[in-house]
């Protein structure tokens, strides 16, 4: 009882951490709507009615929760850092990053959040991309990562001792990740892999 107590628990914190991580990805969406929203306060061609207000407090936590996943995620990971050397890797940040970031300057920008109608649609497709998210664990897929200096690579690799042979999504913050060096890295999954230490 107590073992499936604590598998349960496990599941409940790693879909939690999926949706965090979810919610990250469209930190600069909400950002830009935010924007856009205190703009038209300011212009006074927005009032402070319920709608907007839900609005306005909605996109503040998305936010902050979607910061607090990500650093969840990477700073405060409980996963255990483990020493790997990279066989071989391909940087394929420019293949995710552009299309998703046009995904949000297409829908946020001629968004109108004060009409009921459009919360509901906006709502509904931030859901409906949210399932595939994570159901494929599309969580390299990250323009805030991107944003703030990382890069994205594929990468094979052999852990220490161990002479098979995986592969993994991985996030390094700088401009090369050099091929068959070792680094020391957290692999939360094959989908979301950060370098903790770089070569020495």
């Amino acid at each position: 009882m107590i073992y499936l107590c604590f598998v349960a628990q496990n599941r409940l914190m790693n879909f939690l951490k999926d949706l965090l991580l979810y919610v990250s990805a469209f930190v600069p969406m909400y950002v830009l709507v935010f924007v856009k929203l205190v703009v038209e306060i300011l212009n006074q061609n927005l009032t402070f009615n319920v709608l907007n207000t839900v609005n306005f407090v909605t996109i503040l936590l998305l936010i902050v929760f979607g910061i607090f996943g990500l650093l969840w995620n990477i700073k405060f990971s409980t996963e255990k850092a483990v020493k790997i050397q990279i066989l071989s890797k391909e940087n394929i940040t420019d293949k995710h990053f552009l299309g998703y970031f046009s995904l949000f300057v297409f829908f946020a920008i001629p968004l109108d959040l004060s009409l009921v109608s459009a919360y509901c649609v906006y709502v509904l497709v931030l859901v409906m991309i949210g399932i595939v998210y994570i159901n494929n664990a599309l969580f390299y897929i990250n323009p805030l990562l991107n944003l703030l200096g990382f890069n994205f690579y594929d990468i094979t690799y052999k852990e220490e001792g161990s002479e098979k042979v995986k592969s993994a999504k991985i996030f390094y913050r700088g401009n090369f990740i050099t091929q068959n060096k070792t680094y020391w890295v957290k692999v939360r999954n094959k989908h979301f892999c950060f370098v903790e230490q770089k070569h020495k």
